[in-house]
């Protein structure tokens, strides 16, 4: 949610900001429903008023008749007291609901742009892998290894899921403890999240308006959403809270299974487990004084370069474009990882700075040491992606046998070093 002092202000930039990101969203309208919002309030202050100064009057008159008067005069204040409140009622929640409807503003630096076909690549990092034998995409690796059924997960969920196995399974733990180990030395505290939020928490994230909601999974009879990532229960964790200056930052890194339908995805991937609607993921939070919040920002894409150095993993990282940044999204990095079998990258990781966003929704404040109470800004970046992650290393360090090596900072979790094929 965006400071209504700011829009009033600039009331401009917010609907350059709005256009920008490509939502519809009427910002007149909105000031014009924050203008009576105000009006209302100072009428009814003034009735309050009123009725103050009638009550005194009446406590130091003798005059019954004339205490009956003003006890008319008050009843018919009443009335339109009501009236008003019924009036202001109607308007704060018309109010709120465009305001929530606003998506956070791009900082003035991010690159413009309509969609993803606009986002900037800033670096590439890491050789391209060469092979001397006619490559294999990660599904066909991953079913002669016997790493992964979809062909079964279809038969008990539908498309877009997946069994994995083996070999893969254990590969998914290892990379759990490769991420803890290597991440826990930065003061994050480790987590494990519930996956289901309530509405008003869900809300409160920024990704459960309009269209977004067609994205997460939904439980009527329980008024629950499914988290479509671990940031959605980490940062609704500290709703209504206020963080101690000194206790800022509080990073947090949770393990999480996630789930998203994929609506906006018709046709894209269905083959595999490269889209699914159920996936695991290491991801990072941060709560932080809005000073440090471009800081803190580089830190995690720093991090999540680290991890993809260690596994050796060629990838490039992109800036994403004012269209493609989310709703809560100030601003936002994406790390997409090289694959052999498309010879193009594909997403990863993402991180972003949503600054105080999320923590206006959520009320989430800290204490400064004047004592002044102000909005903390709230981070979030992947540790890793599990599936897709698995899917570059099944493609990137496979063999020309069929089998696929471990990477060297994995081998310390396993006890094998290579994935071969299993004798009938």
């Amino acid at each position: 949610m965006l400071d209504i002092k700011f829009i009033r202000q600039n009331p401009e930039k917010v609907k350059e900001g709005v256009r920008k990101k490509g939502y519809d969203v009427n910002v007149d309208l909105l000031l014009s429903m924050d203008k009576k919002k105000r009006d209302l309030i100072s009428q009814l202050e003034k009735i309050f008023a009123q009725k103050n100064q009638a009550s005194k009057k009446i406590s130091l008159l003798k005059n019954e008749e004339e205490k009956k008067k003003i006890i008319l005069e008050m009843k018919e204040l009443d009335k339109n007291s009501d009236k008003l409140k019924n009036e202001l009622k109607e308007i704060e929640a018309k109010f709120k609901e465009l305001m929530l409807q606003l998506p956070n503003l791009p900082f003035d630096h991010v690159p413009i742009g309509k969609d993803e076909k606009d986002n900037v690549v800033l670096k590439k990092v890491g050789k391209l892998p060469k092979f001397n034998f006619k490559i294999k995409d990660y599904l066909e690796i991953a079913e002669e290894l016997d790493l992964i059924d979809i062909q079964r997960a279809a038969k008990i969920s539908g498309s877009r899921f997946g069994f994995l196995k083996n070999e893969l399974v254990l590969m998914e733990f290892a990379l759990v403890n490769f991420v803890f180990e290597n991440l826990l030395k930065y003061n994050f505290i480790p987590v494990i999240p519930p996956v289901m939020l309530k509405e008003e928490m869900a809300r409160g994230t920024g990704y459960f308006e309009a269209t977004d909601k067609s994205e997460a999974y939904f439980i009527p009879a329980d008024n629950l959403y499914l988290i479509g990532t671990s940031e959605q229960s980490l940062i609704a964790m500290h709703a209504n809270e206020i963080f101690e200056e000194k206790d800022l930052p509080k990073r947090y890194l949770a393990f999480s299974t996630c789930f998203r339908r994929e609506a906006g995805s018709y046709g894209k991937d269905t083959r595999g487990i490269l889209r699914v609607h159920q996936f695991d993921k290491i991801e990072m939070v941060i709560f932080c004084k809005p000073e440090d919040s471009k800081k803190e920002h580089q830190l995690l894409l720093e991090l999540e370069e680290k991890l993809m150095k260690l596994l050796k993993i060629p990838y490039q990282v992109v800036q994403i474009c004012t269209g493609d940044l989310g709703r809560p999204a100030a601003e936002k990095y994406d790390i997409e990882a090289w694959m052999p079998s498309e010879s193009r990258y594909r997403e990863t990781h993402s991180n972003s700075n949503c600054t105080d966003f999320q923590s206006r929704r959520l009320n989430i404040r800290y204490r400064q040491k004047s004592g002044k109470l102000e909005f903390v800004h709230t981070l979030n970046g992947t540790a890793l992606a599990i599936g897709r992650t698995l899917i570059m290393l099944l493609e990137n360090y496979q063999q020309k046998d069929g089998s696929v090596k471990i990477p060297k900072v994995l081998e310390k979790y396993l006890h094998f070093k290579i994935i071969k094929k299993r004798r009938i």
